[in-house]
């Protein structure tokens, strides 16, 4: 895109000094009474070219050679009812259905599982051994451990000889007393594991979603973690979704369609539903992102317009129309409510630069509602370029 834009500006200076012949006709205009030798306003000479220059009014006299060049492309705008949009700001999180944390559930050193340790963008499957955490504890706590496991053996020893006399005099002993010491003797064993785990066990970190590790948080082999410590986050690369904050409560009643716009990508979103409570004095509500994902990451800020089942009158023009005002150009229609740019081509080799009031349509056009009139002809591609003339 870089490379095409460069390209265009080359040929925008070199016409700037050569002449520009023939014609390119946009739309239904009729050409074929321009004269081929006609110079552009301000020409040093009769039958000089025709070369590209800013007039004083602030419009543009650019010869159809160059409209060529740049690839100038207009559109005739047509004014109807729209529904009405409205901005928030979101970002892109995990799918909650498809994604998950691994979290410490005690203190502990962190070693590696049978693939190594999880590095970031290395594909899972749920339920897989991720990690293991072996216990870490003070000198005091662990001696404590020990005499608990050594009373415990002690216990369980005299349990198993109690166990094994009773079962020799089986017969002469109530068998309610042989089933009352069987039931001490397990209960002791699974005390005793229990405690002998703790002290020298590692416990194994299991996936909980298949997807990708997207963070390991710089863990290493050997690293002591703190309990509740987020480990690892498996994220689901297809099957991502966009949070948004709505100021107002009632905008899901009436939301008919959503899209957002993450840098010069637009992405499809699918309502998924809304909060009850407020979170910063905006309502949280969450969409699934449908289609590709590939061009967002998790975390990355992208503005949501939300369709509503509310109208407004405007013309719908794609998002590249928009462009900066030159400083000091004079534009019809200048106001405070306007807050936009764009060109209409007026004549076969005249632009104009219109002020416009406009707001989202989606996350690829915009609704102008000021500022146009019906069959104008917006320039949608090369807008930029013809504002960079001087």
């Amino acid at each position: 895109m870089m490379r095409k834009t460069g390209t265009r500006l080359l040929l925008l200076v070199t016409t700037l000094a050569l002449a520009g012949g023939g014609a390119l006709a946009h739309g239904d205009e009729d050409h074929s009474k321009d004269a081929k030798g006609v110079t552009a306003p301000g020409s040093a000479a009769p039958g000089a070219p025709a070369a590209l220059q800013r007039l004083a009014d602030g419009s543009l006299f650019v010869p159809k050679s160059v409209q060529r060049q740049l690839g100038i492309r207009t559109l005739p705008v047509r004014i109807g009812d729209l529904a009405a949009t409205v901005e928030l700001n979101g970002k892109v999180i995990p799918d909650p259905d498809f994604s998950g944390r691994v979290q410490a559930p005690f203190s502990g050193s962190v070693m590696p599982g049978p693939k190594g340790m999880p590095l970031p963008g290395r594909k899972v499957a749920k339920g897989e051994v991720l990690a293991w955490l072996r216990p870490v504890a003070g000198a005091i706590e662990r001696g404590n451990q020990k005499a608990q496991l050594a009373e415990l053996e002690a216990q369980l020893a005299i349990a198993e000889g109690r166990v094994k006399r009773f079962e020799q005099l089986e017969g002469a002993v109530p068998q309610k007393e042989i089933d009352a010491a069987r039931i001490e003797r397990d209960a002791l064993q699974k005390r005793r594991a229990f405690v002998s785990a703790s002290i020298d066990s590692a416990e194994p970190l299991l996936a909980p979603a298949a997807g990708v590790v997207s963070a390991s948080h710089h863990l290493v082999a050997g690293q002591i973690v703190d309990a509740r410590e987020v480990l690892f986050e498996i994220v689901d690369p297809a099957r991502l979704a966009v949070e948004a904050l709505a100021y107002e409560p009632g905008i899901g009643a009436t939301l008919i369609s959503a899209s957002a716009l993450a840098g010069q990508s637009a992405l499809e979103l699918k309502f998924v539903g809304a909060g009850r409570q407020l979170r910063e004095q905006a309502l949280p509500l969450l969409f699934r992102i449908v289609g590709g994902t590939s061009m967002v990451a998790v975390g990355q800020p992208v503005t949501v317009v939300v369709r509503t089942a509310h109208q407004i009158k405007g013309a719908a023009v794609p998002r590249a129309a928009l462009t900066k005002v030159p400083e000091g150009t004079q534009s019809a229609g200048a106001g405070p409510v306007m807050n936009g740019a764009v060109w209409v081509h007026t004549e076969a080799e005249r632009f104009v630069v219109r002020r416009v009031r406009q707001q989202a349509l989606d996350a690829a056009n915009v609704a102008i509602a000021e500022g146009l009139l019906e069959g104008d002809r917006v320039v949608i591609e090369g807008a930029g370029l013809l504002s960079q003339v001087r």
